[in-house]
C-alpha cells in the first residue's frame, strides 16, 4: 500500500459538503483512484462538489477580476483545507455544443486544420482557409446560411388568426401582450393593435409574418433608437429555433418545424465554390462525410511535402479518437446528437493529445452507455492520460472500470443522511474481500435462471435504415428482452425498426430524453404533488394563501423568479449556471420561508430526500403513495426540488418509468435503465422488471450491464463493431448460450467474468 503513496498524495481535511461527515481522506498522486458507493452516499459530494470546486475557485482566482467576471462561478465548499491540489480538468457526462453549427470537427479543433489544408494543397485553389468555413459567409451556403437544413415553420402554430395582438394573436411563449418581444411588434406603429390577424390586407400579413429585418421609416416614440423591425417567422428563426435559447422550447418546436435537407447544398452545408477544391479526388464535405477509421486512410494517402505538419496533426487528433472507439463517428457529425457517453469519450480524446501533465482528471462515470468491450478501450486512453504524469479520479459504479483501479474509496454506508462517510480505501484486491456494499455485491456470482416461455413473436424483416445490414429478426412477447452490443452497433436503430412494428399498439416509450423538461421541472411537479403540499402548509399557517408556498408563482424569490439559479447565456459555449445568490438555490421569498409544517418550511421539505419524504409523510396517503414509486425505481437518494435538467438521462428515464408500473399486457421499450446506478440499485431494478413481466408485460430494453443481460429471458447480440462495421445480428438466443458463440462479444464478455 505504501508504494501507492510513493508520488505523493491529495490530501482533502474535514469535508463536510451536502451529506459529507467531517471526511479527510488521502487519495494518491498519479494512480487511478475510483470512489464507489451508492447513488446518493457522498461520492460527487466529495470529488466535484469538494475537491474538483476547490481547485476550480483557486485557477479561476489566479486571474485578473476583469478576467474573472466571464468564468463560471464556483462557491466555497465546506471544507477545512486540500493540501497538494493540482488543477482540476472535470469532464462530466453532459452533452456538448448544442448549438446546430457545433460538428464534432469544429469541437475538436480538427475542421481548423482541414481548411487550412484544402485551402494549401487543394485542387483547384479556392481561397484561404475561411473560404472552407460554413460558419462564415465566404464559405457558407447561401440558401441555408452554412446549417446543412432549412426549416419550415407552420405558420398556423404561431398565431390565432382569429385574435389581435392586444388579445394574444401571436401564442409561442414570450410573445404574449408587454413582453419585450411582443413590443417588437405592438410597438413598431405598423399594425392596428385591436384587428384581428384574418382581417389583415395581404401586404400587411406579409409584414407582419414575413418581412426581413429593417430599420423603421419615422418610427413612434416609444420605438428603441437602435431597434429593428423583423418579421414573425425570420425573427423566430433567428432567436429562437436557431439560437442556445432554443433547447429550452424543444417541446413546443417540435410541433411547428419540420426540418430537411438543404436544397442547394444537400446538406454538405458548403457554397459551390468551395466544394470544387479536392485532395485526393476528395472535397472537404466528402472527408467531412466519412467515418474517422477512413480519415486516416484519406490522410495516409497524402503526400504533399506541404501538407506534411497538418497531416501529422490531423492524425493525432483522429487517431486518438479511434483509440478510445469512436471510430464510427463523421466530422461531420453534429454535436447535438452525440449522447452523454459519447460527449465525454470525445472530451478524454481531446486531452489525449495535450503535452500538458500533473493535472488531476476527474471523471463522472465514464462506462456510462458502453459495452464491456467499449470500457476496455476507454480504460486503456485513461492509463495513457495516466502515464503522462496525471492523477485519475473516476466516480463509477461498473465493476469492469473499478477492477482497473490502482486504489478504491467507498462511500457509505448508505445514502442522503445516512452516508457521508468513508467506508474502505484499499486496493480492487481488498475490496473484493471487504465487508462492504460494493465487495459484497461484486463477489455475486453471474447466473441464468431458467428462460419464461414467450406468448408469442415480434417480427422484423429486411431492416437497412441508418447502418443495419438487411436485418430480420424476432423478439418474443410476455417476456424480457436485452438487445446488446457495443455503442454505435445499430441497437437504437433495431428498437426504433420493432417501436415501427407495434406503432398501432399503446406501447410504453420510457427513453433517456428529457424533451419536455425544463429548469422549473423537479420530480415534485413531475409526481403532481404540490398542490397537496400547498394545501398542507395553507392549512398549518392559519389559511395563508396557497399561492404563497408556490415558487411558480406568489412565493418565487424576486431575484431568479423561482428557478433557484442564474443562467447567463453564452452564444457557443454552454450556458454559465449559478446558485441565485439572494434565495441560495431555495427558489422561493422570505415571506414564504417565513411558515412552516412539522417545524420545516417548504424548502426545507421539498430539500428531503425521498427516502426522507416516506417518513415525513407516512400518514400523508395522496403524497406517500406517490413519492414511494421513485422509491420503487430506486431513486430513493433524489431530492424532491432537484431540477430535471440536472438528472442524467438514465434518472430521467426511472422518473417515467415511476409514472408505468401499473400496467398488463403492455410493451415497455427502455434505454439503458441501469445507467448510473450501484449494483444494489441495478438488484433492486432487475427485481422491478421481474415484477412487470410476472404482470404480462413484455420487456424490450437496450443495456450493457452483464447482471441485467444474464436475467433476461432472451439476447439479440448487435455488433460486430460501430457505424458501418457494425448492423449485424451476431448472436440471438438465451444469454446462456451466447457463452459458447464466437460471434457474440457480449457472450465472450460474461464469459469473462464468470471465468
Amino acid at each position: 500500500m505504501t508504494d501507492l503513496f510513493a508520488d505523493g498524495t491529495i490530501s482533502i481535511h474535514g469535508a463536510q459538503e451536502n451529506n459529507l461527515k467531517d471526511v479527510s481522506l488521502d487519495i494518491p498522486k498519479h494512480k487511478t483512484t475510483v470512489f464507489a458507493g451508492l447513488s446518493g452516499s457522498g461520492k460527487s459530494s466529495l470529488v466535484f462538489d469538494t475537491l474538483a470546486a476547490v481547485s476550480r475557485r483557486e485557477l479561476n482566482e489566479t486571474f485578473p477580476s476583469f478576467t474573472q467576471q466571464y468564468l463560471p462561478k464556483y462557491g466555497q465548499p465546506e471544507v477545512n483545507r486540500i493540501d497538494n491540489l493540482p488543477v482540476a480538468i472535470v469532464v462530466e457526462q453532459k452533452p456538448i455544443g448544442r448549438n446546430s453549427r457545433s460538428t464534432l470537427a469544429t469541437y475538436t479543433g480538427i475542421y481548423s486544420v482541414l481548411r487550412l489544408m484544402f485551402s494549401r494543397i487543394g485542387q483547384p485553389w479556392v481561397g484561404y482557409s475561411e473560404w472552407f468555413s460554413f460558419n462564415l459567409p465566404q464559405g457558407m451556403c447561401p440558401k441555408c446560411q452554412g446549417l446543412g437544413f432549412v426549416d419550415d415553420i407552420d405558420e398556423r402554430q404561431l398565431i390565432d388568426p382569429n385574435k389581435s395582438l392586444n388579445e394574444g394573436a401571436m401564442t409561442f411563449a414570450g410573445f404574449q401582450p408587454g413582453t419585450w418581444r411582443w413590443k417588437e411588434y405592438g410597438n413598431s406603429g405598423l399594425f392596428d393593435l385591436d384587428k384581428k390577424i384574418k382581417d389583415y390586407t395581404d401586404e400587411e400579413y406579409d409584414l407582419f409574418m414575413h418581412a426581413p429585418q429593417q430599420k423603421l421609416k419615422n418610427p413612434p416614440a416609444n420605438w428603441g433608437r437602435t431597434a429593428l423591425y423583423e418579421g414573425l417567422v425570420p425573427r423566430m428563426l433567428r432567436s429562437v429555433i436557431h439560437s442556445a435559447s432554443g433547447r429550452h422550447h424543444e417541446a413546443a418546436l417540435s410541433k411547428i418545424v419540420t426540418r430537411k435537407p438543404c436544397p442547394v447544398c444537400h446538406g454538405t452545408r458548403l457554397n459551390k465554390k468551395a466544394l470544387t477544391g479536392k485532395i485526393a479526388g476528395k472535397n472537404i464535405a466528402e472527408v467531412s462525410d466519412m467515418d474517422l477509421v477512413s480519415v486516416l486512410k484519406f490522410l495516409d494517402n497524402i503526400s504533399d511535402p506541404k501538407a506534411k505538419t497538418m497531416v501529422r496533426e490531423l492524425h493525432s487528433k483522429v487517431q486518438a479518437l479511434v483509440d478510445i472507439g469512436l471510430g464510427y463517428l463523421s466530422l461531420g457529425r453534429g454535436t447535438d446528437t452525440l449522447s452523454g457517453g459519447e460527449a465525454q469519450r470525445i472530451k478524454i480524446a481531446k486531452y489525449l493529445t495535450s503535452s500538458l501533465s500533473d493535472l488531476v482528471y476527474v471523471l463522472d462515470e465514464p462506462s456510462v452507455g458502453l459495452h464491456p468491450h467499449d470500457i476496455k478501450l476507454i480504460t486503456q486512453s485513461l492509463k495513457k492520460l495516466k502515464e503522462h504524469g496525471n492523477t485519475i479520479i473516476l466516480v463509477d459504479h461498473n465493476p469492469a472500470i473499478i477492477s482497473t483501479a490502482d486504489y478504491v474509496v467507498e462511500m457509505g454506508p448508505q445514502a442522503g443522511k445516512n452516508g457521508g462517510q468513508v467506508t474502505f480505501t484499499g486496493t480492487y484486491d481488498e475490496l473484493l474481500r471487504s465487508d462492504t456494499i460494493t465487495g459484497k455485491m461484486l463477489r455475486e456470482k453471474i447466473t441464468f435462471p431458467k428462460p419464461r416461455e414467450p406468448q408469442s413473436w415480434l417480427n422484423v424483416n429486411h431492416v437497412t435504415s441508418h447502418n443495419l445490414k438487411d436485418v430480420s429478426t424476432r423478439i418474443p412477447q410476455g417476456v424480457m428482452t436485452v438487445i446488446s452490443g457495443p455503442a454505435g452497433s445499430g441497437k437504437s436503430t433495431l428498437v426504433q425498426a420493432f417501436k415501427q412494428q407495434v406503432s398501432d399498439q399503446d406501447y410504453i416509450d420510457l427513453s433517456q430524453d428529457s424533451v419536455g423538461l425544463n429548469i422549473r421541472s423537479t420530480p415534485a411537479t413531475y409526481l403532481n404533488i404540490l398542490n397537496p403540499l400547498r394545501k398542507l402548509f395553507s392549512k398549518a399557517n392559519n389559511g395563508v394563501s396557497t399561492q404563497l408556498f408556490s415558487y411558480n408563482g406568489k412565493g418565487a424569490c424576486p431575484r431568479c423568479k423561482g428557478k433557484g439559479v442564474m443562467i447567463t447565456e453564452m452564444a457557443f459555449m454552454d450556458p454559465i449556471v449559478q446558485e441565485c445568490e439572494l434565495c441560495h438555490g431555495k427558489r422561493y421569498s422570505q415571506e414564504a420561508l417565513q411558515y412552516t409544517y412539522h417545524g420545516k418550511d417548504i424548502s426545507e421539505v421539498l430539500n428531503l430526500s425521498i427516502n426522507d419524504t416516506l417518513e415525513f409523510f407516512k400518514d400523508v396517503p395522496d403524497i406517500y403513495k406517490k413519492v414511494s414509486l421513485l422509491h420503487q425505481v430506486g431513486l430513493g437518494y433524489l431530492n424532491l426540488s432537484q431540477s430535471m435538467t440536472t438528472l442524467s438521462g438514465g434518472e430521467v428515464q426511472r422518473v417515467k418509468l415511476a409514472m408505468e408500473l401499473n400496467h398488463t399486457g403492455r410493451i415497455y421499450f427502455l434505454d439503458e435503465p441501469t445507467t448510473g446506478l450501484h449494483l444494489q440499485d441495478t438488484q433492486q431494478l432487475i427485481d422491478l422488471f421481474e415484477g412487470l413481466v410476472d404482470k404480462g408485460n413484455t420487456l424490450i430494453l437496450i443495456e450493457h450491464n452483464l447482471k441485467l443481460i444474464s436475467r433476461a429471458d432472451w439476447l439479440v447480440d448487435m455488433g460486430p463493431d460501430a457505424g458501418k462495421f457494425g448492423g449485424q445480428v451476431c448472436f440471438e438466443g438465451h444469454p446462456k448460450d451466447s457463452l459458447n458463440d464466437k460471434n457474440s462479444r457480449t457472450g465472450a464478455a460474461l464469459a469473462a467474468i464468470i471465468s
